[in-house]
């Protein structure tokens, strides 16, 4: 039977509702502007208007079929920003996880000692190591190449997401260890079947982050990469700022697009997210 609803239960109901409704509304205002902006006619785009008066989505097919100069390399430069994206959650997915395991299974010496080290970077804001990983790249003449990107991206993303990784994975039960063992799984057995299988939420999570920050980051895009054919469209999307009168409602349309792929990774791994919580579950 369902407890009946008491006034302090009413009252913690009614306040999350006063906070959440609030930030509700207040997060999908910039979302709103953005879909105004973008389905506005050229004249009519900074008119101030609520919602257009004559809305279009002539604006979409100017971008989808690169109608303006600006759009030149639209669909290679989102090509870019999907295998660059890919590539450094992958990457970064395979060094964290290693990482994590000698560290926290393996307990490999002085493995504690780098890791607090590397996380030690996070210090030092990521603009500041801008010019130092850009000297870096030339010096390894990888500039003007999309791997100078992914691994600057790997570089910034491994420390947290090793440190999440090590301590999701202190919460394992020892006993699955020991019964590997006992039964003679090598330590590459004991990381494939045992270890990926119980870590399965967190590799998601982290992997998911290293995606998105590499999805979004702007400033090591544009100082690494130059060739319009190379550049991701999040340091193209800045070329639209570069005239005195920029089509903003072919830059919002351009925005509203390049939020889609980060949304739809969102919503298919949610479901594996969930599944994955309870996956390897012990009792004891």
């Amino acid at each position: 039977m369902s407890r009946p609803f008491t006034a302090k239960k009413i009252a913690a109901e009614v306040q999350l509702l006063l906070i959440g409704i609030p930030v509700f509304f207040w997060t999908l205002i910039p979302v709103y502007h953005l879909l105004v902006f973008a389905i506005s006619e050229r004249d009519s785009a900074t008119s101030g208007r609520l919602w257009p008066k004559n809305p279009t989505l002539q604006n979409f097919d100017t971008v989808l079929q690169q109608k303006h100069f600006y759009l030149t390399h639209f669909w290679q430069q989102l090509g870019n920003s999907l295998m660059v994206a890919f590539a450094v959650g992958l990457l970064t997915l395979f060094v964290a996880t290693t990482a994590a395991f000698a560290i926290s299974r393996l307990k490999v010496r002085g493995g504690r000692t780098v890791m607090n080290l590397a996380l030690f970077t996070y210090f030092i804001p990521a603009a500041f190591l801008a010019v130092p990983m850009y000297k870096t790249m030339a010096n390894y003449g990888l500039l003007n190449n999309r791997w100078s990107l992914i691994l600057a991206m790997v570089t910034i993303a491994s420390p947290y997401c090793i440190w999440v990784l090590k301590q999701a994975s202190d919460k394992l039960p020892w006993e699955l260890d020991e019964a590997a063992r006992i039964d003679g799984a090598t330590p590459l057995q004991l990381f494939r079947l045992v270890y990926i299988p119980l870590m399965l939420p967190s590799l998601v999570a982290v992997g998911t982050y290293a995606l998105l920050l590499a999805w979004n980051e702007y400033l090591y895009g544009f100082l690494l990469l130059s060739n319009e054919t190379d550049l991701t469209l999040a340091v193209a999307l800045g070329n639209f700022l570069a005239a005195d009168d920029s089509p903003w409602e072919l830059l919002m349309a351009t925005g509203l697009i390049y939020a889609l792929p980060p949304a739809a990774i969102y919503y298919a791994f949610k479901r594996y997210m969930v599944a994955g919580l309870t996956a390897g579950a012990v009792k004891s």
